[in-house]
């Protein structure tokens, strides 16, 4: 699990002085991020799946289960940048629309292997751990937003489990709260 403040300089990591496709990168990173999807229902996001005005993204996980996720300003800014100046390009390139939201500089939509790459060379780049991966960003969502007071339940929905019991995973990681609520309303806290 990433500190908020390394998931800020992640986010912040690509840079147009160095990286050609950086818009898509950050929207890419900040829709992890933001919805705490899984790396395989990013890359099958639709353009027509994302709804910026009113700040959500349909999210088709797996058994092809849809949920809606809400999209922060951070993310929804990041893909509007990248929607109005990089995919066109990038769909130029390709002749034909796709229709995925994520775009590889050939047109085609981006694969699991190229978030992969993406999330390790702007992790290093930003001094993470040699073990960070596109699954790291969803455990810091889950592990911030039970840190911030998320009931477990709403979680559950949020990251698509089917069990409680998967969900419950992420209690185990986050203690600081615990301890919170412990010195606050325990007589001796």
């Amino acid at each position: 699990v990433l500190s908020p403040d390394m998931v800020d300089a992640l986010l912040a990591a690509p840079e147009g002085s160095v990286d050609r496709y950086y818009r898509r990168d950050r929207a890419l990173l900040a829709v992890m991020y933001a919805t705490g999807c899984r790396v395989s229902e990013v890359v099958n996001m639709k353009q027509q799946d994302i709804h910026l005005a009113e700040n959500y993204c349909l999210c088709t996980g797996k058994g092809n289960k849809q949920r809606l996720v809400s999209l922060n300003p951070t993310a929804s800014e990041a893909i509007q940048k990248y929607l109005e100046i990089e995919r066109t390009d990038l769909v130029s390139v390709a002749g034909t629309d796709p229709g995925w939201l994520f775009l590889t500089r050939s047109g085609r939509p981006v694969n699991r292997e190229t978030v992969w790459a993406l999330v390790q060379r702007y992790a290093g780049r930003v001094g993470c751990a040699q073990d960070v991966s596109p699954h790291t960003l969803r455990h810091s969502f889950a592990t911030h937003l039970l840190a911030g007071g998320a009931d477990i339940r709403a979680l559950q929905e949020m990251l698509g489990h089917s069990s409680i019991r998967t969900t419950q995973i992420y209690t185990h990681v986050e203690h600081s709260r615990l301890k919170a609520v412990h010195k606050q309303c325990h007589p001796r806290g």
